[in-house]
């Protein structure tokens, strides 16, 4: 075999292992459900909106112009390996190509380059530029996305090269976002993200400019060419400004019932835990198993959004709220880390953090280190936090245990199978915080409505039915204790 057909034949194989689904979030391509995850009606709602692979847009006959059906989009993947291992840089073009995937397209090809950094010019050095001009005329890729977040000269200067539309990491990210927001403030913090993205980018003078121009034929256009001196992409800048503003209000004042519901839980002393993790970590299908909340539940990146509050209940009967929040992602735009900022204070709020984490993925301690990083800037108090490894049924033992040794709080579980579910509700009854005062109460029969709130905020530690009533010696918050002042032993029953 000559040099350049072994040249080849390991350039075809490093691409194969780099685009292979084996070991990413999206290794079986199949989503698994349980009884607990319900109908699951909102992803046969978004399903049935997807792009079918092998079907094309482009017409045969103009007159089956009812009849035709969208085809996926055909990407190339290109990535630069500046520091970490080979592994590490194999690991980010394989989330690339999930990110990809979920987006709606098909991934046909990909190259890395080893590099110190970017190409400020076209990101990939002008050979390797080249060569992937090549394989997207080969392949008949439609785009070309860039595993990094580059500069608007560098866009240009790469789309100069491969011919093709060329879109980065973020502009990825956003686009899923877009598709899956689903709630009013969900929508508007991603129109906000994507604004925030594309107001430095924006590019191209346009036909339509109003500049100051000469009166005389001579120097410019003559009679009524003398425009108010700005350009229209000057213009595109100041209303895109102004929607930003009005983004930002919309979003403050959605804020204000979320803070509402948030001061009212506090007020009855609702303990609060909130579940946080790198994306398809199966921080829904972990909601759907400790709640029935029945949220939607799928195989790919992103695949919800929207925060979910639900009430669950310990061991011992005390209940409190569960929180899903947005998942995480490495190089999560700063963009999105803004506009969401307002969903993740939920994670700040809380009594518990449940950090999920993917034990069958390759890199899972990289994933833990994303989450926290992005945590790190909320500049917020971050709760309790405890490791939650989720899919054991598809992790490697010695992961698990390596992370076991790594981290103070950490409990494996499977949110598919139930494996472990019960000894982390244990550890969740353990870790929130206990009710601080002790009352000794007789509450009178027609007072169930007390009775109830004692069980529900607080914890039981006898109860005993007498002549006059429930005697119930407990635990519970201050505001419950004076509530139930006038019933405490040896007051007389009203």
């Amino acid at each position: 075999m000559s040099n350049k057909d072994r040249s080849t034949a390991d350039r075809s194989d490093a691409v194969e292992r780099i685009l292979s689904r084996q070991g990413t979030a999206l290794a079986e391509g199949t989503t698994r459900w349980g009884e607990h995850d319900g109908d699951q009606t909102d992803l046969a709602d978004r399903q049935a909106l997807r792009r079918v692979s092998g079907l094309s847009t482009e017409l045969e006959d103009v007159t089956e112009v009812e009849y035709r059906q969208l085809r996926l989009e055909k990407v190339v993947l290109a990535g630069v390996w500046t520091t970490g291992t080979a592994t590490d840089a194999e690991n980010s073009i394989r989330e690339l190509a999930a990110l990809a995937e979920t987006a709606g397209s098909e991934v046909l090809d990909g190259v890395m380059q080893r590099r110190q950094s970017p190409d400020p010019g076209t990101y990939l050095g002008q050979g390797k530029a080249d060569e992937l001009r090549v394989i997207v005329e080969a392949s008949g890729a439609d785009t070309v996305v860039c595993d990094g977040e580059l500069s608007p000269s560098q866009r240009r200067g790469l789309e100069d090269v491969v011919k093709v539309k060329v879109i980065d990491r973020t502009a990825l990210i956003l686009d899923i976002f877009a598709q899956h927001a689903k709630s009013k403030e969900g929508k508007a913090q991603v129109e906000l993200a994507q604004y925030e993205y594309l107001l430095p980018r924006l590019r191209g003078w346009g036909e339509s400019m109003s500049r100051q121009a000469g009166g005389q034929v001579g120097a410019g256009n003559g009679m009524g060419s003398r425009g108010p001196g700005e350009t229209k992409i000057e213009l595109d800048r100041r209303r895109i400004r102004s929607k930003m503003a009005k983004l930002r209000r919309e979003i403050a004042a959605m804020k204000t019932s979320r803070v509402t519901m948030r001061d009212s839980r506090k007020r009855n002393a609702v303990p609060s835990v909130a579940i946080a993790g790198y994306t398809n970590a199966g921080k829904s299908s972990l909601l759907n198993r400790l709640t029935g909340a029945g949220v939607l539940v799928e195989n790919a990146l992103f695949a919800t959004l929207d925060p979910t509050i639900r009430r669950a209940s310990t061991p011992d009967g005390r209940e409190f709220t569960l929180a899903d929040t947005v998942g995480f992602v490495r190089s999560l735009p700063t963009q999105l880390v803004e506009a969401f900022r307002s969903t993740l204070e939920e994670v700040g709020n809380s009594d518990l953090l449940l950090h999920v984490v993917d034990g069958s993925h390759p890199d899972p301690e990289g994933q833990i280190s994303a989450v926290r990083s992005v945590l790190a800037e909320l500049k917020g108090d971050v709760p309790l936090e405890i490791v939650v490894i989720n899919k054991i049924d598809a992790a490697d033992p010695e992961v698990i245990n390596r992370i076991v040794l790594r981290e103070p709080r950490v409990i494996a579980v499977s949110a598919r199978t139930g494996e472990g579910v019960d000894k982390l509700l244990d550890l969740i009854q353990d870790e929130l915080p206990r009710p601080d005062v002790e009352i000794d109460v007789l509450v009178p029969y027609d007072r169930g409505d007390l009775v109830s709130k004692i069980h529900e905020r607080g914890e039981v530690l006898n109860s005993e039915h007498v002549a006059e009533g429930t005697r119930i010696t407990a635990r519970v918050n201050s505001g419950l204790a004076h509530l139930l002042a006038s019933y405490r032993t040896g007051t007389p029953v009203a």
